[in-house]
């Protein structure tokens, strides 16, 4: 990806956990990007097609930071809640991840065109969650009785509820986490056995807000 198209990304993103959707116009993201409009629609063509790249670059930053701080010697369970619970960080880059990502979502239900590149986007975040509980039944360390895709669903989905919540201050990242750390323990754990939820928590180097 070039410099250029990277910036013009990033100024989207930028902007779109700013103002929202209807508060974008192509030429404030060119400004931010320092770039021309018309560079801007070499590379993408129109909105939607602007759109649609700034969710791809949402997922993989999201992807880069959801895998920070992961040892060797952690297991596939470890990096499945260091996974999810690495979508609720106070850092800011993960802040404006989430107003972003939350801005398209909710901006799919009445704009059509955003919703194919929603759900494949969607859909590939799923796949990565579904591919580490595989990895995690494999070593017998969650049930093997769940299917990984069903329960990627319903991870995944908790996560961006939790998220929503969390942007509007509703709950703190420590409840978001707790909330999370409770989840899996419900839903993966074997029948007969009962996690202890605070497990996972000294190892996991979430930032957090600090306390006012």
């Amino acid at each position: 990806m070039s410099e250029r198209r990277d910036a013009i990304l990033k100024a989207s993103a930028t902007a779109i956990a700013r103002r929202g959707i209807r508060g974008l116009r192509v030429n404030d993201v060119a400004e931010v990007a320092g770039v021309s409009p018309g560079l801007l629609y070499y590379h993408f063509k129109d909105r939607i097609g602007l759109l649609e790249a700034a969710l791809n670059y949402i997922n993989d930053r999201a992807r880069a930071y959801r895998s920070e701080g992961e040892r060797s010697s952690d297991s596939a369970r470890d990096r499945l809640t260091r996974s999810l619970l690495g979508e609720i960080q106070d850092r800011p880059e993960v802040v404006e991840n989430s107003l972003a990502w939350n801005e398209l979502r909710a901006s799919a239900v009445y704009e059509e065109a955003l919703r194919e590149p929603l759900a494949r986007t969607t859909a590939a975040w799923v796949a990565e969650i579904a591919d580490a509980i595989a990895q995690a039944q494999a070593g017998g360390e969650i049930s093997s009785s769940l299917d990984p895709r069903r329960t990627a669903v319903t991870m995944t989905a908790l996560v961006e509820g939790l998220s929503g919540r969390w942007l509007c201050e509703e709950i703190t990242t420590e409840d978001a986490h707790s909330h999370l750390l409770g989840a899996i323990d419900v839903v993966m754990s074997e029948p007969t056995h009962q996690s202890d939820p605070t497990h996972h928590i000294s190892d996991t180097p979430i930032t957090s807000r600090p306390k006012e």
